[in-house]
């Protein structure tokens, strides 16, 4: 990018939603602002912002030239501070993204790392797409399956994910435990919605389990787990969770097969910023406490 202070301008503009905020944060008048944003879009030929009565909202371009534009200037910030010797100092927005069935393990693990930290802010995202780091929109990405193959990502092997076959004490009173293969396909489940879920366990259920024995379908984990929970069927629970639900009965232990490797994810340009290494070993600390890892 040939004038690294108009693609700033426009960072800023997103930040803050008006010409007027970004013209304080940068200390520049907002004629500035509007100038930058406006040979910016001539350069690039596209829209970068919607203008409304109320200020400015990135396009979809916008949003992926931002993207780069966050990651290069928290770059340009680690850089600073250790030229200037702060470069241990961990503050700012840390940004942590893993399915939501990890959310049980993470929030609390997030919420003692910002004891230890009180001038970070965390951002944590669950959402099935995986985040793309390379664009800045994650730091830290918890992911669960196969190993990571992403050539610019840094990937540590984190901790095994266990999940059982449970269902809810009231189930079992109203339709009997289940003790062998036979009477196991005579039971009610609940699944997910999408019979292709790449789940380990997930495709045993599919294999193994006939479609129509599935009554309870949903599209998010927390669904599932609150439906067999609520007696509706039999279905996956993760184990740490069970371990805390006394009304939670095993109907049938984990398989090898069922077993998710889980891995932590770093892009390699902010992989050795404090607030990421950090986070990372709090994290890795936090589960071999409770022996989870």
């Amino acid at each position: 990018m040939e004038n690294w202070d108009e693609v700033r301008t426009a960072f800023q503009v997103a930040r803050m939603g008006t010409v007027s905020g970004a013209a304080d944060a940068l200390g520049v008048h907002h004629a500035t602002v509007i100038r930058h944003i406006d040979a910016l879009e001539g350069r690039l030929g596209v829209k970068l912002f919607q203008r409304h009565a109320r200020g400015y909202t990135p396009t979809e371009a916008g949003q992926d030239l931002l993207r780069v534009a966050q990651s290069t200037d928290e770059q340009f910030q680690q850089l600073s501070s250790r030229i200037k010797g702060q470069g241990s100092e961990v503050s700012g927005e840390l940004v942590v993204t893993s399915l939501i069935n990890f959310s049980p393990l993470l929030v609390p693990a997030i919420a003692s790392f910002q004891t230890a930290h009180p001038e970070v802010t965390v951002r944590y995202l669950t959402d099935d797409r995986v985040f793309r780091l390379e664009y800045g929109e994650a730091h830290v990405a918890l992911r669960a399956g196969p190993k990571p193959d992403e050539p610019d990502n840094v990937v540590q092997s984190f901790m095994k994910a266990y999940v059982a076959l449970y269902a809810s004490q009231s189930y079992v009173e109203t339709h009997g435990r289940p003790t062998t293969s036979e009477e196991l396909l005579e039971h009610r489940f609940v699944g997910p919605d999408n019979i292709d879920n790449r789940a380990p366990f997930f495709r045993w259920m599919k294999e193994n389990i006939p479609r129509e024995r599935v009554v309870f379908r949903a599209g998010d984990s927390r669904v599932i787990e609150r439906a067999v929970m609520d007696g509706v069927g039999i279905g996956f629970v993760a184990e740490r969770v069970a371990e805390v639900d006394e009304n939670l009965v095993e109907i049938m232990p984990s398989l090898e097969d069922w077993v998710s490797d889980t891995w932590l994810v770093t892009h390699v340009d902010l992989h050795r910023t404090a607030k990421v290494q950090a986070f990372l070993k709090h994290l890795k600390a936090y589960v071999a406490e409770r022996g989870l890892a």
